[in-house]
């Protein structure tokens, strides 16, 4: 079940690999993400060493959030998977010239999971057909139900 999906990462870049990652998240970040206060449109994944880290995902308190903890909406999140995939994703990302992008948050077995993708972006070109063969399958669609009338 998806929580956000990051459509814009559809429209930047051409996603070639998927990868399915756990967040390193508070109870506040969980309960916040549930009630649907979570916004990835403008996050990134970075690899920092060994680690895979999101920045720029935007968590907004619940009014109800603890007094006692500060909250801060942005901070960089760590990612958590196997080490053969980080191991192939370094690789992948510093000399092939990818990128890694967040594309959605959903739940899988009630635990709120990141999915990633192996990216590489578009040409403004690439993006003008892109918008092109959407248009013409919406065309082509209207006429094959507009012949069935």
């Amino acid at each position: 079940m998806s929580i956000i999906d990051n459509r814009k990462a559809f429209h930047e870049y051409f996603i070639e690999e998927r990868f399915e990652a756990g967040l390193v998240l508070a109870g506040w970040e969980v309960k916040a993400i549930r009630a649907g206060r979570a916004q990835i449109k403008e996050a990134y994944v970075v690899l920092r060493g060994e680690e895979v880290m999101v920045v720029g995902m935007h968590i907004s308190a619940l009014l109800s959030a603890s007094t006692h903890i500060t909250t801060d909406p942005v901070r960089n999140r760590k990612l958590l998977l196997n080490a053969h995939e980080i191991s192939g994703l370094i690789g992948k990302v510093e000399r092939a010239g990818y990128t890694l992008v967040p594309l959605d948050l959903h739940y899988n077995k009630g635990r709120v999971k990141m999915e990633i993708g192996l990216a590489k972006g578009k040409k403004q070109y690439d993006k003008r057909e892109t918008e092109k063969e959407r248009d013409w399958n919406r065309e082509k669609q209207r006429i094959v139900r507009d012949k069935a009338r």
